[in-house]
């Protein structure tokens, strides 16, 4: 049975599709641009996000979820001029490895015992923790497009001012998010 974890599943997937919406909107020099005041890029958020889905999810139930192959401070370095098809595929790559290790599971997985960085969580906690860590950086990412877009931005939810319009006919103009 699968009910719970399809359930968290499709929530993964939703963040991806608004990071991806995202970042379809960008222009090809905005990638690799740091957010203001001299923040992380979008770029660097996906090398982050990447190493992270990849490193928590290789192994899933059985490895400790920081991996000694990982380098995390790497995912930090600046990436100007990133050319788009390598930064979707980083991108993917690590939603990837995400996607592959919970396809198998069922419900009863939920309780068995995760590690990450030595630390003991069921299963299902630790779901919810990465979960909410990839939506942090997912809204960064929108955050920062929306920022790089300006009046060029495309609304990836109800755009504001047409709440009352959704609200009558939501089934028919459902947003991604």
């Amino acid at each position: 049975m699968r009910e719970i974890l399809s359930s968290i599943e499709g929530e993964w997937r939703r963040y991806k599709a608004l990071g991806e919406g995202a970042i379809r909107q960008l222009q090809d020099n905005e990638l690799g641009r740091s957010g203001p005041r001299g923040g992380n890029s979008i770029a660097v958020i996906v090398w982050h996000l990447a190493g992270n889905l990849k490193s928590r999810f290789t192994d899933f139930l059985t490895a400790d979820g920081e991996k000694p192959w990982r380098d995390r401070d790497s995912e930090f370095l600046p990436h100007p001029g990133i050319a788009r098809a390598e930064l979707i595929e980083k991108w993917n790559d690590g939603w990837a490895t995400l996607f592959a290790a919970i396809e198998p599971l069922s419900d009863t997985d939920l309780a068995r015992t995760v590690i990450i960085r030595g630390e003991r969580f069921p299963a299902h906690e630790a779901l919810l923790r990465l979960l909410a860590h990839a939506s942090y950086h997912v809204g960064q990412i929108v955050y920062l497009a929306k920022e790089f877009r300006g009046n060029e931005w495309d609304c990836l939810s109800i755009p504001l001012g047409k709440s009352a319009e959704f609200n009558r006919n939501p089934l028919k103009q459902r947003p991604p998010s």
